[in-house]
């Protein structure tokens, strides 16, 4: 069992977002790789031991000064082993002060059978900031014909403005979880579902809508999706029978996000093509 925590600090000094604080500790460790031109600065989270066993905790904290832009994504999916009782916590704190920018994009969580996490992510906005991050989970090793039949899931994300909680969702699987991922009024046998939030600097986040959902509509065939718009963010979901055309599904509309509402280039940092 390990506590790994990693507490990562932006300002913006000099008409430049530079890093202002660091904290890492193992099996965390955080590495920041050049930006390619255009893109705010990169801070990419390493999971040094390769997984996570049954009750390890990780908590991860992200801050951003007033005015700073920063990225915030993973080295590699993020795999989860089998546990015999224990249960995995990750406890993640983003706060984005105001007129600051956060992505927070990290690859695909992969949740091995019997598997047991308890992830909460909450994002805490100030007036005028802007936010787009998210996560993809993908149940079992399906490369390997293994699914997540049992195990323990809850995902828990909270939206908050000002101090205000303005959105929450949260996901419980617990006992037959294989009966509950193939119900149709549920996953519908899906291998793996993703949540989207984009929180715009400004404007009516359903006149973001159209164009999402076109981009959506765009995917391969085999994936459900949809987007809607609540307390001034957009969310969109992802329902697919195959996590890697999931995965370019879901940075296919982070692309379009960055570009059509944060004013940064329409793609994503290298990592994610590896």
């Amino acid at each position: 069992m390990t506590e790994g925590a990693a507490e990562i600090r932006f300002r913006r000094r000099d008409g430049v977002t530079r890093l202002a604080q660091l904290y890492q500790r193992d099996p965390l460790r955080v590495l920041f790789p050049a930006p390619a031109v255009g893109d705010p600065p990169v801070a990419v989270i390493v999971t040094t031991s390769g997984g996570l066993v049954a009750g390890d905790r990780l908590e991860v904290q992200v801050g951003l000064a007033p005015g700073a832009a920063a990225h915030v994504t993973a080295s590699a999916a993020e795999k989860v082993y089998r546990s015999t009782g224990r249960t995995t916590t990750i406890k993640q704190t983003l706060s984005i002060g105001r007129g600051a920018i956060l992505e927070f994009l990290p690859p695909e969580t992969i949740l091995f059978d019997g598997a047991r996490l308890r992830r909460e992510t909450i994002v805490d906005l100030a007036s005028g900031s802007a936010f787009l991050g998210g996560d993809i989970v993908v149940f079992g090793r399906r490369a390997r014909g293994e699914r997540f039949t049992s195990g323990f899931l809850r995902e828990v994300w909270e939206v908050h403005c000002d101090g205000a909680l303005v959105w929450g969702d949260a996901l419980h699987l617990e006992g037959d979880v294989g009966r509950i991922i193939d119900d149709p009024a549920c996953f519908g046998g899906a291998a793996a579902f993703a949540t989207m939030i984009l929180s715009p600097p400004a404007g009516d986040a359903r006149s973001l809508l159209d164009a999402a959902r076109i981009v959506q509509s765009c995917a391969i065939t085999g994936l459900r999706a949809g987007a809607t718009a609540i307390a001034g963010l957009v969310i969109a979901r992802w329902l697919a029978a195959d996590a890697a055309v999931l995965r370019r599904a879901y940075a296919d509309l982070a692309c379009h996000f960055r570009s059509a509402v944060l004013g940064l280039p329409p793609r994503l940092p290298q990592l994610w093509h590896v």
